[in-house]
């Protein structure tokens, strides 16, 4: 079976898995990112990458999921404030390196592409995945096709604005992003606004440092008063988001993935009845709301499908 490199890389990680054309994970090789100036990037990728193509023995490409705005027919990292680059030449580096092909696309959409090829999205047409962590990423498929938009940053809906005039303010600079508002950051900045409404809530016996959205969602799960308060704001604001997302792209699924998603069904009971209430120009319950089946392995399948496609899309040159 042939064979492809699917490379996820993050501010903090970076995974490089052996992935065959059937979106089986064959091997993985993990790395520690101390630093993200470009030069200690493109080192640990050739380092970690080098391994993968060891143990592969022959790779058709290497994909690389990326933060930021990437141009994925040049390979450039035009803006990723989460690695602080600009304009930064990393598919040609890595290929000059290691004398293989290179296709890099952003995470989040190469995510997307893996959980709609062999996850959640298997046998739709129109599809979107959210990653609910930190932050919100995502993408979307209509007619079988992953949009990338005119400057490659369809998907971004973590920054559409929900609540615009008393919501959280968004690392990018607004109020009331989605992102701010429903990622697990925005669960706990939930459970914090309402703090004073809870004097003794034992939520607030942890240092502030050790606060989680995932103790808060465990909190909510056990009735803890403070935290099913922050529980229901955050799923409204979820629930916001997604019937946004409806309107904007009408899709079949959606599936809800990164960490928060390992609520799993107690997620889903919390926001299916509301994004229905909240769904006008489509025919309620006709998008389906589910957990993706790939978990963090989506972004290495989906760059590894990149590789074999030679772009994100069908269409790549």
């Amino acid at each position: 079976m042939q064979t492809a490199i699917g490379v996820d890389l993050g501010g903090s990680h970076v995974t490089a898995g052996i992935v065959g054309e059937d979106g089986s994970i064959l091997g993985q090789h993990e790395h520690d990112l101390e630093q993200t100036d470009f030069a200690t990037v493109i080192d640990a990728l050739e380092s970690v990458v080098g391994k993968a193509l060891g143990q592969a023995g022959k790779a058709a490409a290497i994909g690389i999921g990326s933060p930021g705005n990437v141009d994925p027919a040049t390979g450039i990292v035009r803006y990723s404030p989460n690695l602080g680059w600009e304009d930064a030449p990393l598919g040609p580096a890595l290929a000059k390196r290691l004398r293989i092909p290179v296709v890099v696309g952003n995470d989040a959409r190469c995510a997307t592409l893996g959980e709609y090829t062999f996850g959640t999205g298997m046998e739709t047409r129109d599809f979107a995945l959210l990653t609910i962590g930190t932050g919100i990423g995502g993408g979307i498929v209509s007619a079988g096709e992953l949009l990338v938009g005119h400057q490659f940053g369809a998907g971004e809906f973590g920054h559409h604005q929900i609540r615009p005039r008393d919501g959280f303010v968004c690392g990018c600079g607004k109020i009331g992003c989605f992102e701010a508002q429903a990622s697990g950051t925005g669960l706990i900045r939930h459970a914090l606004a309402l703090a004073s409404s809870f004097p003794r809530s034992a939520l607030l016996d942890v240092a502030r440092e050790s606060f989680s959205s995932k103790k808060i969602r465990k909190a909510a799960q056990a009735g803890d008063g403070h935290a099913r308060a922050a529980w229901e704001n955050f799923a409204a604001d979820l629930a916001l988001g997604l019937a946004n997302l409806i309107a904007f792209a009408n899709p079949q699924r959606i599936a809800l993935g990164g960490g928060v998603s390992s609520a799993g069904d107690f997620m889903l009971e919390a926001v299916r009845a509301r994004v229905d209430e909240l769904t006008t120009m489509v025919p309620r319950g006709t998008t389906e709301i589910a957990i993706a089946k790939l978990g963090n392995d989506a972004g290495q399948v989906g760059a590894a499908t990149m590789a074999f496609r030679g772009g994100l899309t069908t269409h790549a040159r």
